[in-house]
């Protein structure tokens, strides 16, 4: 642990201690996109429930469902529901309670707005991600809450698992999702295409997107006609020291027959072979010697220049395999679901096909199975037209498998679509949702949900005083007034100017006859330059370097202001302006950052930096994570890098190691983690010349002098502090999130 974690043992009120808190992962979030920061309370026995240092997101994005695998998981543990399938919570049996947060109007933008009001959300929460947008039910989504409809025409395969005839009534085609997006005539396979907005609001891997820098194009560039071939596409994947791997990987061709199914050696160490899941074992794997650019190379030589991709979430399979294809048809998203839900592919087989796949009685799915499967679907979907699909009414047929009584635990879990209510239920367990009167949710109506109504968040909060205790899970939920649309934008705008601010540095001044090339290589070896100007309205020349990293400009700053260089003593310092005025407290908060302790920063590393790290990695006990960030276009790796370590001593001794004689590099404590990067790149882009002073909007000015709680800079500072107190009364062994779920 930390240092600053060493104070665990400080008595609290009421006799109890507080406890530790685990490492953590880094993750990100567009502007006004959902987001939402986990933390636990560790048991003070010999064996704590904690969650996995790291966790693993690869595009710092979980979605609705990975969150409700984990609140399930933590409900039930291993005996009856499989490990989440994106981190890693151990020792789930010494778990007590699970509490979740909600900053209903809240957002990432209101985050790194207020981040040093948010004093304690970001020194205790040390995981933090993003979500998808919110749906019209945001709680639905997160609890995996299904709603229920009316039963209609069911295919013959499933019809002898129903009610009577008597109770099944005709339904309205027009209001079904599929007739509203296809209409209800039959489509051509062009029709069925994800376009590229939908691609890029289903987070597929796109050309020049982030987090798909070193992706592999398939080259399949011709037209495409409702002649085109199809090819079913399933993968399967392992956990390792970097996240999700590839471990087997499955084409099937129009025809059926099978024309690729290779096991693949994953490139970094294995700490889960998913085998429920995959059927992969270590012995399986053992042998392979295929590696995934084998795999890559051998899909870019099969595929004609107008293949079409079939698969089921076929986005996970592209991003485990590192490539990217233009055209592609999803059948969790062809066959359309209310709310932006999907149907799983083991249901659709048997509602459609009338076929059984992914049985218990068999170890792991079998991806050329369910390749096929997908395929088959595709075919049907086009052969028979979504009136027919729609005839089918998949939703009702969803929702009564979901209502049958299940004989055990066991298979509870099993159904499709199971909700946090139905395994809390299946353990004889209620749920607690606390909210204000004005913000109903369809959780409110649930049977096995205690739900209790406040007049205000001040009421909300005094009975989560009380009632938590009493409850293994709940939803506490407070209200927020948030950013109006003009001021939000204006906000984006105002936080990418300040980061960059805080990123440029000015060095002077140099004498008129200076080496300009040794002082470029100088600044340079501090970090990524964006941009390295001469400014000559002084009396003698300085120069404006504006860094792509805050780590690269302090390091700059700390290394070099008062140091003589190039036979002047220099000042190196930040441009001031508005938005720099609290700089220095900005950076030394972010230093101590939950999420930054443990976790250093290097510049001037070679492209073979892992491969000597890790030759040596006896030296760097402790070592978690190597990000190597890669430059967007080229795919090139840049000459920086951040460590991550299990506690600040390792990154501390480490980081003396490497910027010393034989190592040679330069470096210092991070400051921002992954998802801050991220987060910044989805911003708008904006500019001004530094100094430039910019005035506050009118809008702001008015609601910055309206000193009440509802404001949300003041809400950011007065309800992190309640939130922090009532945290530390919460009992050992607690898993706690806090979910700011934004407006869009």
């Amino acid at each position: 642990m930390e240092p600053e974690r060493q104070r665990s043992g400080r008595t609290l009120k009421k006799g109890r201690k507080r406890s530790r808190i685990p490492s953590k992962l880094v993750g990100a979030a567009e502007a006004m996109r959902s987001r939402w920061d986990l933390e636990e309370k560790q048991q003070p026995v010999a064996k704590k429930a904690r969650l996995s240092t790291i966790l693993f997101a690869e595009n710092c994005e979980i979605t609705h469902d990975q969150l409700c695998e984990l609140l399930k998981y933590a409900v039930l543990g291993k005996s009856s529901f499989p490990k989440p399938s994106w981190c890693q919570l151990f020792h789930q049996n010494h778990l007590n309670n699970v509490v979740v947060f909600i900053l209903q109007g809240l957002s990432q933008l209101h985050f790194y707005k207020f981040y040093l009001e948010f004093g304690f959300l970001r020194k205790a929460f040390k995981h933090k991600f993003r979500l998808p947008p919110p749906s019209s039910d945001f709680l639905a989504d997160i609890i995996g809450l299904q709603k229920k409809q009316i039963i209609g025409n069911l295919p013959k395969a499933m019809e002898e698992s129903l009610p009577s005839a008597s109770s099944k009534v005709s339904i309205n085609l027009q209001k079904d999702p599929i007739i509203q997006k296809y209409g209800s005539k039959k489509v051509g396979l062009t029709r069925c295409l994800l376009t590229k907005e939908e691609m890029k609001t289903y987070h597929f891997p796109l050309q020049d997107f982030p987090n798909c820098e070193n992706f592999v194009p398939t080259k399949c560039n011709g037209s495409v006609t409702d002649n085109s071939p199809l090819f079913g596409l399933d993968c399967e994947m392992c956990l390792t020291s970097k996240g999700r791997e590839l471990t087997r990987i499955s084409l099937v061709a129009e025809e059926g027959g099978c024309v690729m199914d290779e096991l693949v050696k994953p490139d970094n160490k294995i700490v889960d072979y998913l085998t429920s899941f995959s059927g992969i074992t270590k012995k399986i794997l053992n042998p392979v010697t295929t590696k995934l650019k084998d795999v890559q190379r051998q899909l870019k030589m099969l595929l004609p220049p107008d293949a079409v991709l079939v698969g089921h979430s076929l986005d996970l399979d592209l991003r485990a395999l590192k490539m990217i294809h233009p055209y592609v048809i999803d059948t969790s998203l062809l066959y359309v679901r209310e709310q932006g839900r999907r149907f799983k592919l083991k249901f659709l087989a048997k509602a459609i096909l009338g076929k059984d796949i992914q049985c218990p009685d068999r170890l792991g799915h079998d991806a050329t199975e369910d390749a096929r499967t997908t395929l088959e679907l595709a075919r049907y979907f086009l052969k028979y037209g979504p009136k027919k699909i729609a005839e089918l009414n998949l939703e009702a047929l969803s929702s009564h498998q979901e209502s049958q009584e299940p004989r055990n635990t066991a298979e509870l879990v099993q159904q499709l679509n199971t909700s946090v209510l139905e395994c809390l239920d299946s353990v004889g367990q209620k749920l607690l949702f606390l909210t204000r009167e004005a913000d109903a949710s369809a959780l409110s109506s649930s049977q096995n949900c205690q739900t209790i109504k406040c007049l205000s968040n001040k009421e909300v909060l005094e009975q989560a005083r009380v009632e938590i205790p009493l409850f293994p899970f709940s939803i506490v939920q407070f209200s927020f007034e948030p950013f109006s649309p003009n001021l939000t934008e204006e906000m984006k705008k105002r936080i990418k100017i300040k980061w960059t601010e805080m990123s440029t540095v000015y060095a002077g001044p140099f004498n008129k006859n200076c080496n300009l090339r040794a002082l470029k290589r100088l600044f340079k070896s501090f970090g990524p330059v964006r941009s390295m100007t001469f400014v000559l309205e002084t009396h003698q020349p300085h120069l404006c370097i504006q860094y792509e990293v805050l780590e690269a400009a302090q390091l700059a700053i700390e290394s070099l202001d008062d140091i003589l260089v190039e036979g002047s003593c220099i000042k190196v310092q930040r441009p001031v302006t508005e938005l720099t005025l609290d700089c220095d407290t900005l950076v030394n908060e972010l230093e101590q950052d939950s999420e930054n302790r443990g976790t250093i920063y290097l510049s001037g590393v070679s492209e073979t930096f892992k491969e000597h790290l890790l030759q040596q990695s006896s030296l760097f006990l402790g070592l978690e994570a190597v990000i190597l960030p890669k430059d967007l276009k080229s795919g090139k790796q840049k000459r920086y890098c951040f460590l991550r370590f299990k506690t600040f001593s390792s990154a501390q001794r480490a980081l003396s190691i490497l910027t010393g004689k034989d190592w040679k590099l330069k470096g210092r404590h991070a400051l921002t983690p992954r998802h801050l990067h991220a987060w910044l790149r989805g911003l708008p882009h904006e500019s001004r010349l530094p100094g430039v002073r910019v005035i506050p909007p009118p809008l702001e000015q008015e609601a910055l002098q309206m000193l009440k709680v509802d404001h949300p800079k003041i809400a950011a500072w007065h309800w992190g502090r309640k939130i922090g107190k009532l945290y530390h009364n919460l009992c050992s062994g607690t898993l706690c999130l806090i979910l700011l779920p934004g407006t869009k």
